[in-house]
């Protein structure tokens, strides 16, 4: 049954790593869990690319459930973000993978579009959660108890296997898009800003996954 916890801490606080006991990333949401109820991380991945979509993942473990190596996903080689994706999947008690479209980001910003995918990907759960833990410091518009914890994929197990899901689907993708348009190198650089992102650009232009208002700057400096 579910718990209403709605003045934890003040809305302004921020959690950190040394407001609760420091028993590894799992004993961190284990202590969180067991004063204030069920559990969700949530994080993005593709902020900072200059092509393709922003996606968010969102993670609730059962108490109990620990699964080794879990940790922030950019600390993780491919490989082992690829074999922990599938255990999260089979053993979180509710996971969810979002997005937010390359028109989306164009529309209201890349921080606001992650905001988005980060609240699709908390209602796409199919439960609620008394305690929600976001990485960074800033809260997406998820209704609910939710609080930011800066450096959260790196402090929380729930936050580092939403860090895992979101960054491994959105490889994917990348890869997928990579199929389509060949010329642009997107399975290896992912999107970001590399000097062969830029030289394909330069040679081939942009073209319909790329996000345009991302190259503002860069059109800006070539031209003078």
């Amino acid at each position: 049954m579910a718990r209403s916890r709605s003045n934890i801490f003040p809305p302004e606080e921020q959690l950190t790593l040394n407001d609760l006991s420091k028993g590894g990333l799992f004993g961190y949401d284990s202590d969180i869990r067991a004063q204030y109820g069920a559990v969700c991380g949530i994080d993005e991945a593709g902020r900072g690319p200059l092509a393709g979509d922003v996606y968010a993942a969102a993670v609730i473990f059962d108490e109990g459930t620990v699964i080794e190596g879990i940790n922030d996903s950019k600390k993780l080689t491919e490989k082992k973000r690829e074999l922990l994706f599938d255990e999260i999947c089979e053993k979180a008690k509710a996971y969810c993978i979002a997005t937010a479209s390359i028109a989306e980001i164009e529309e209201i910003n890349i921080l606001n579009a992650a905001m988005l995918a980060m609240k699709r990907a908390y209602e796409g759960l199919g439960m609620k959660s008394d305690m929600i833990l976001v990485d960074g410091n800033k809260l997406p518009p998820i209704d609910g108890n939710v609080r930011t914890v800066v450096k959260g994929d790196a402090t929380s197990a729930s936050i580092a296997a939403a860090s895992i899901l979101a960054k491994v689907a959105r490889d994917r993708y990348m890869d997928e898009l990579a199929a389509q348009y060949p010329e642009y190198g997107f399975e290896k650089h992912k999107g970001y800003g590399t000097k062969a992102h830029y030289e394909a650009v330069d040679r081939y232009g942009l073209c319909p996954v790329h996000r345009p208002s991302f190259f503002k700057k860069y059109y800006a400096q070539k031209n003078g």
